[in-house]
């Protein structure tokens, strides 16, 4: 084993995690809760969904299928040349999987959380990673990867260093205002519960990743995280963070540059650097809304003229995180700056190639930004997150 120093640590920063080159190519990743038509309170095991999928042979855009630890079934497309493209196989590909999944009488549900599954998680994948991040994160954590579901967009890191610094920077400013703009896990007076739940977990590998120079921030970030757990025996917190295990410090031997490679897969910042950009900060989004995020943050970052007017209408409001979660689009700041940077990006969609989503993207703008509302705020805030109640008395969902 080749002894790993900080100067492979910086190396593999700047040359994998930062890696440049001409930007254009968008990619997504949506997880979905799946829910059963025919028996509403029953919840679909993970052993169901693979049999459906497995019938339903590879994806006609080719994205990945993928299962979280709650039985959330994940689509990760491949990566495409612009917005338009993204959206085009993502939409082929759920399609595909809709249709079978509704012969069977399932469903896919875009909501960032399941009150079902918070009130009673169910832990399905026995998996060395998976028990480990249970055993590290503890009852929250089984809230996270259980009761939980995403949209993240994925973008190229930038043509050159100046260029991924200034996409790194907006992409950090826009979150707030993304959270706020798409929150739709109302719960306990909030209307991201899912953003709250990963607000109340380890914040050295949750909070935003602070600095101005991207390369730097991100190694230092990692550096100071906690180890999470270590392969060999798949063992969960061994007492130390990154830096200690790297200088001998804890006592249990040196990492390679393997194990750091590993150690970044389990940080989860807002945005994340694995060679692209990846927004990890919104909620999961129903039909027809799914693509609006893609389609706003990809017009937003790389389009020259929006991305010039989505940072000076985000300044104000790119610390503005727990008021995002809590408040959405009801915060004054937040909304001021939503509505800025929807209309640039319906002006922006037609020159990234992308007009045919400018009246979806208007539409939500319509019904939610301008109004300085969320999806969440189309539910009752009645202090369950996701928006429901469970009637008292009422036995758990079965698990088919």
């Amino acid at each position: 084993m080749t002894r790993l120093t900080l100067d492979d640590v910086y190396e593999h920063v700047s040359g994998v995690c930062f890696k440049t080159g001409p930007p254009g190519q968008v990619g997504a990743e949506t997880e979905w809760f799946v829910d059963d038509r025919r028996s509403p309170d029953a919840r679909v095991t993970i052993g169901r969904l693979r049999t459906v999928m497995d019938a339903a042979g590879p994806l006609p855009a080719g994205s990945r299928v993928t299962y979280e630890p709650g039985g959330q079934l994940e689509l990760s497309s491949r990566p495409q040349r612009g917005v338009a493209a993204a959206h085009a196989a993502l939409a082929a590909d759920l399609a595909h999987v809709g249709d079978h999944l509704a012969r069977e009488g399932l469903a896919l549900a875009g909501r960032g959380t399941d009150p079902r599954r918070l009130r009673a998680p169910f832990f399905q994948l026995d998996e060395g990673r998976y028990r480990c991040m249970r055993a590290y994160f503890g009852e929250p954590g089984l809230a996270m990867m259980c009761a939980t579901a995403s949209l993240q967009v994925c973008l190229d890191i930038g043509a050159d260093e100046k260029d991924a610094a200034r996409r790194w920077r907006l992409a950090h400013a826009l979150g707030p205002v993304l959270v706020a703009a798409f929150a739709n896990s109302p719960g306990n007076g909030t209307r991201s519960a899912r953003q709250v739940i990963w607000e109340g977990l380890d914040r050295g590998r949750t909070a935003p990743v602070i600095g101005p120079d991207p390369v730097e921030a991100w190694a230092r970030y990692a550096l100071d995280a906690r180890v999470m757990l270590l392969r060999d025996g798949w063992v969960p917190d061994p007492g130390m963070t990154f830096r200690e295990w790297l200088t001998g410090a804890a006592g249990r031997g040196r990492p390679d540059l393997t194990d750091f490679a590993y150690h970044l897969t389990t940080l989860f910042p807002p945005v994340r650097p694995q060679g692209w950009l990846e927004l990890r900060m919104i909620d999961a989004l129903p039909e027809p809304y799914w693509p609006v995020p893609i389609a706003v943050v990809g017009a937003l970052i790389d389009d020259p003229l929006a991305a010039e007017i989505a940072a000076e209408a985000t300044e104000p409001a790119a610390d503005r995180w727990r008021e995002a979660a809590r408040e959405g689009l009801g915060d004054p700041v937040l909304a001021r700056a939503a509505r800025r940077c929807f209309e640039a990006a319906c002006d922006a969609l037609p020159r990234i190639g992308a007009q045919a989503l400018v009246p979806l993207v208007d539409g939500y703008a319509e019904r939610y930004v301008r109004r300085g509302r969320c999806p969440a705020d189309d539910e009752p805030l009645d202090g369950t997150p996701g928006g429901a109640t469970v009637p008292a008395g009422k036995e758990e969902p079965r698990w088919t």
